[in-house]
């Protein structure tokens, strides 16, 4: 054959196109949503040789056999801690029909797969700094069990600290499990988790890749950022194990993010969170520890695992019903905001009822393709009477939201399509005045010191940029 006879080229791109009609016609059936669904088969159809390659990565992502296989182990898993007598703290949870602010959530206790608990202490962790000072004290103080699961851990000052500090809880004789995303934490060199393995830490890559077509597949990523320690104290928010997360690194430096400390009953659903993850990444159960007592009193807390395995769109789901919940105020802090029709429908329903709606977003990207598209969704949100700030000391990276006066939700999730759809995330819900009026305070010091879009900064827009961001905004689902 001749390779280099323009009937060969001819060929090379006829099969092209043959297989971007396929994959057109495959995502039209698989992809969840029609936005996605479009923007995937319309470049597919027409631009193959440019497309064809990113979806079979980013795009077929509505693997029903993954889906199917994630399902069965949490059966399995469930199974398991059905054995060990896992949830006799449900009957003793107080009920949450006692707050009629987790009331006006009417769909939350279905939503949820675990439920709603009383009993709680919460600390709000500002910044890095606070955080890893509070998570390494905890650690310090193992005893039994030791569970840290994080998206990205980098092999630097932060990542080494950490890396001896477990080396030296396990050396004491405590079992210490760490899970990290195979995609998150692709510049994690092996010798880092060799170390661990060395000095009696179990340490595995949470990976969604099955099977040889699947082995390109990073669309699937586990979000999710859990510590707990001796089923006594545990964290989840928006910190990974990194310097930048420390402030240190420039040009995104300081970096702006938020973490809580919990202790309580709820603790139960992140150990069961972990443990669901743990189980498809080893097939085994971590140990699993609860106190022989609680507090008589604390705050309401429920934990919101959410993925791609749900049998709805559980994050999404929550965005919208928190949102329209809120009666006086609904604030969100987001580093990405590419809301779905769903989401964006929501926050305009809630400024036409007169709450007073406010996004806090980054001034500097750290993606850019996502910070165009968000800046045009802000300006359209800004038309539509939402109040969007842009964080001007560094970037901002938390993941908040505040619901009038009680309600507050931390944790990994952002307000993207892929963290509704595609990644796997916690959030912890509280519920409670006190903790709500520290969060208030804490976002009120964060809008003090942003810039807020006004409807002039929407028009006084350079055409190139306009362009650039409608181009952004039409790969949006996708992204």
């Amino acid at each position: 054959m001749d390779y280099h006879s323009p009937y060969f080229f001819g060929y090379v791109l006829g099969l092209v196109h043959l297989l971007g009609i396929v994959a057109a016609l495959h995502a039209v059936f698989t992809v969840r949503t029609a936005q996605g669904a479009i923007a995937w088969a319309m470049s597919l159809f027409f631009i193959p040789y440019l497309t064809l390659i990113p979806y079979l990565i980013f795009g077929a992502r509505s693997f029903y056999a993954y889906i199917q296989a994630r399902r069965q182990a949490n059966q399995e898993m469930h199974v398991a801690m059905a054995n060990l007598n896992w949830r006799p703290w449900v009957e003793e949870a107080l009920t949450a029909k006692e707050s009629a602010s987790y009331a006006a959530l009417r769909a939350m206790p279905k939503l949820g797969r675990m439920p709603c608990l009383a009993n709680n202490q919460v600390k709000l962790l500002i910044n890095g700094r606070d955080t890893f000072a509070a998570i390494f004290a905890a650690i310090e103080q193992a005893r039994e069990v030791v569970l840290v699961q994080f998206f990205i851990i980098h092999d630097d000052k932060l990542g080494c600290a950490l890396q001896q500090l477990l080396l030296r809880k396990a050396a004491e004789g405590v079992q210490v499990f760490v899970l990290y995303d195979q995609v998150g934490s692709h510049a994690l060199p092996a010798s880092y988790s060799r170390a661990l393995r060395k000095g009696g830490v179990q340490i595995h890559a949470f990976a969604t890749r099955r099977g040889w077509f699947n082995r390109f597949q990073v669309n699937f990523r586990n979000h999710r950022k859990i510590v707990v320690v001796d089923g006594l104290v545990g964290f989840i928010g928006g910190h990974n194990v990194g310097d930048e997360y420390l402030g240190e690194c420039p040009p995104l430096a300081p970096w702006r993010d938020t973490h809580v400390q919990i202790s309580g009953p709820v603790l139960a659903c992140l150990q069961e969170s972990f443990a669901e993850d743990w189980y498809w990444a080893t097939r085994q159960l971590p140990p699993l520890i609860l106190p022989d007592t609680y507090p008589d009193n604390g705050v309401l807390c429920q934990a919101l695992a959410s993925g791609p395995a749900d049998s709805q769109e559980t994050c999404s789901l929550f965005f919208i019903e928190a949102i329209h919940s809120a009666s006086k105020r609904v604030w969100i802090t987001s580093p990405y905001f590419i809301p779905d029709e769903a989401v964006f429908a929501a926050l305009r329903l809630a400024v036409l009822r007169g709450v007073d709606v406010r996004v806090l977003i980054p001034s500097r990207p750290d993606h850019r393709i996502v910070f165009a598209a968000s800046s045009l969704f802000a300006f359209e949100a800004v038309r539509a009477g939402v109040r969007m700030f842009r964080y001007q000391p560094g970037f901002v990276h938390q993941k908040v939201v505040l619901v009038d006066d009680e309600v507050s939700a931390i944790g990994s999730a952002n307000l993207d399509n892929r963290s509704f759809r595609l990644n796997f995330e916690i959030t912890l819900l509280t519920v409670d005045r006190t903790f709500a009026n520290q969060v208030q305070a804490m976002l009120l010091d964060d809008f003090a010191q942003s810039k807020e879009i006004t409807a002039v900064d929407t028009l006084d827009t350079h055409r190139i940029q306009q362009l650039g961001m409608r181009i952004a905004r039409l790969i949006s689902p996708i992204l």
